[in-house]
């Protein structure tokens, strides 16, 4: 993250944001890096609730995207979020591919790796960072050796 920041990231999108706390605790927000927090409705709002009992403020930097991946894709709800297609991005996806269908892994992957403007940095629940230079191109870190005798599919 720090790294995309550096370069000139404007944008984090949390896919299956769940209960993550980055965008509360956001050491960029003096750099104006705006963070969409995709997930299912029911879950945002349950995360709101959750938040407001505990206290915790929503910065403005923090913008809910709500999106049920299998219904609808992450174009439209980037979208109608106000998200910039043109501007650097870094994604974040953790925890959530293994209960999608492979069409929507796909279609959702492909349609970030289309946006390589300079450069999209995609972090997959293994750890592993993939960079994507172009629609071409990819440089992929190998998954972590536990991925293997975890069962875990790598794309």
């Amino acid at each position: 993250m720090a790294r995309s920041v550096a370069r000139g990231a404007t944008q984090y999108v949390v896919l299956g944001a769940g209960l993550d706390t980055f965008a509360y605790r956001n050491p960029y927000r003096e750099s104006a890096l705006r963070v969409f927090e995709v997930d299912f409705p029911a879950t945002q709002e349950w995360k709101r609730q959750r938040l407001a009992s505990a206290g915790i403020s929503i910065p403005s930097s923090v913008i809910y995207a709500p999106l049920d991946f299998e219904r609808q894709t992450l174009p439209e709800g980037l979208r109608q979020a106000g998200f910039d297609p043109k501007k650097l991005t870094f994604f974040s996806w953790l925890g959530v591919v293994m209960y999608l269908t492979e069409q929507t892994v796909m279609s959702t992957l492909g349609f970030i790796a289309a946006l390589a403007v300079v450069e999209v940095e995609f972090v997959p629940s293994t750890g592993a960072t993939v960079r994507c230079c172009s629609e071409t191109q990819a440089v992929t870190n190998p998954p972590p050796a536990s991925a293997a005798t975890d069962g875990v599919r790598w794309l």
